[in-house]
């Protein structure tokens, strides 16, 4: 996935903190150019792939700390620490593999040859470094590198799924 080079740097700083407290960093965004930017940052518990308010806090004074040392975003910003959610985005190449069968919705930076750049369609895994998509124009392979965003849809049987957990 194609991040800024700020969120890069906020990405390695945060996440062995957020690692030590029991949880996993999913993404860092930057929201906002001038003014005050939004840091959002979404984590997870490992074994329920969701967070809570106690744990949302947790990690937040955490990160406060180390952020208020380190001082990497030039002028005022807000932190938002929060849940990935059910309609979750998708970073890693094993969010992928384990979301298969869910209906998702994708962006790669270059169009592929007729010009189609967004995507939405049932993910199948992934085969050589590309996420496959059966679309209803038939199955796409989106290389990993060229994504720009890829997100989950709220559907039936995704609400289902996660109300098992």
């Amino acid at each position: 996935m194609k991040r800024t080079p700020l969120e890069e740097k906020l990405t390695k700083l945060m996440e062995p903190v957020i690692a030590d407290l029991g949880f996993d960093l999913v993404l860092v965004s930057v929201i906002g150019e001038g003014g005050t930017k939004t840091v959002q940052v979404l984590a997870q518990d490992p074994q329920t792939r969701n967070l809570g308010i106690e744990d949302a806090a947790k990690i937040s004074r955490s990160l406060s700390a180390v952020l208020d040392v380190e001082d990497p975003v030039v002028g005022k910003y807000r932190l938002e620490v929060s849940s990935p959610g059910i309609d979750r985005p998708l970073i890693k190449p094993e969010d992928f593999e384990h979301y298969t069968g869910f209906e998702a919705k994708l962006e790669i930076d270059t169009p592929m040859e007729n010009g189609q750049r967004r995507f939405r369609g049932v993910l199948k895994g992934l085969e050589n470094k590309s996420v496959l998509v059966e679309t209803d124009k038939g199955e796409v392979k989106l290389p990993l590198n060229d994504l720009t965003k890829a997100k989950l849809v709220l559907t039936d049987k995704l609400i289902k799924a996660a109300a098992q957990l």
